[in-house]
């Protein structure tokens, strides 16, 4: 009650065929221009492997018994009306297949499954099975990638397919939520979302700062970016408080303190939309 109080005073105010054609078009039209070119995403391989059953748009189990989970995307969650095809389009990418396996980050996630970017064949000349997915519009760049030109790489990828109008984003439930319409950002609350809107002001109150696209915290969408994060924002151009007046869109989980808020850990979640 307390922090809410001194934040108020401050500044209150896809047949098979057509997948696939889709898929392979994708991965040779998709650019990594986000980068130079002599920077590279840098995996660690840990491996090869063979699919043997496909769980969901980014989950797949292998012939050792392992279940694995692409790292750095988001697919449409069961019950979606998009879900059926992401699972479609990672069938067509691994049938027959034998997968190299590469880590960014921690090997498992909570429920022990692999964390991985899987490549097709050499794992050299190909794109990964994330890139593949992001550009046919399958899938949406997560909240937390770990290396900013991997998440470059991937971000390239969706945009390119979301200003192409390829898979999900055919689907208005998938736009990015305007900023600016709280209750429209707020229908979300517990999901992955990307929202895209004009700063209004950037205030800091505690240990947290707070990127304000509205003027009263009981009801507008709000940015939460932890002091000791900000220099890693700093290091990646996005320093937090250059972000006034700003057209920007962010990524990550909708919750609710009085009105929405999205917790922003890593620079990957923040894209500065003026420039795209």
């Amino acid at each position: 009650m307390l922090l809410r109080t001194h934040r108020c005073m401050t500044f209150c105010h896809l047949g098979t065929a057509p997948v696939a054609a889709a898929i392979v078009l994708a991965m040779t039209q998709a650019s990594f221009a986000q980068e130079p070119a002599q920077q590279t995403c840098r995996l660690e391989v840990i491996g090869t492997a063979k699919v043997t059953a496909v769980r969901d748009g980014r989950t797949f189990l292998l012939a050792d018994g392992r279940e694995a989970r692409l790292a750095g995307i988001e697919t449409p969650r069961a019950g979606d009306a998009a879900a059926p095809a992401a699972k479609t389009a990672l069938e067509n990418l691994t049938a027959g297949q034998t997968i190299t396996l590469k880590r960014l980050g921690p090997p498992e996630d909570r429920y022990s499954r692999l964390l991985v970017f899987a490549f097709a064949s050499d794992g050299g000349s190909h794109p990964s099975l994330q890139h593949a997915l992001l550009a046919a519009g399958h899938a949406r760049m997560a909240a937390r990638i770990g290396d900013r030109t991997c998440a470059a790489e991937l971000l390239s990828a969706e945009r390119a397919a979301r200003e192409a109008k390829l898979g999900l984003w055919t689907d208005p439930a998938y736009e990015p939520r305007q900023a600016g319409n709280p209750a429209e950002v707020l229908s979300q609350r517990g999901r992955f979302t990307v929202v895209e809107g004009k700063v209004l002001s950037v205030r800091e109150a505690g240990s947290t700062i707070y990127v304000n696209f509205g003027r009263r915290w009981t009801r507008d969408f709000t940015v939460t970016i932890l002091k000791r994060n900000e220099r890693t924002f700093s290091a990646a151009g996005l320093e937090p408080k250059k972000l006034e007046g700003r057209r920007v869109r962010v990524r990550g989980w909708i919750e609710q303190r009085g009105g929405p808020i999205l917790e922003a850990t890593r620079p990957e979640q923040i894209e500065i939309a003026e420039l795209n």
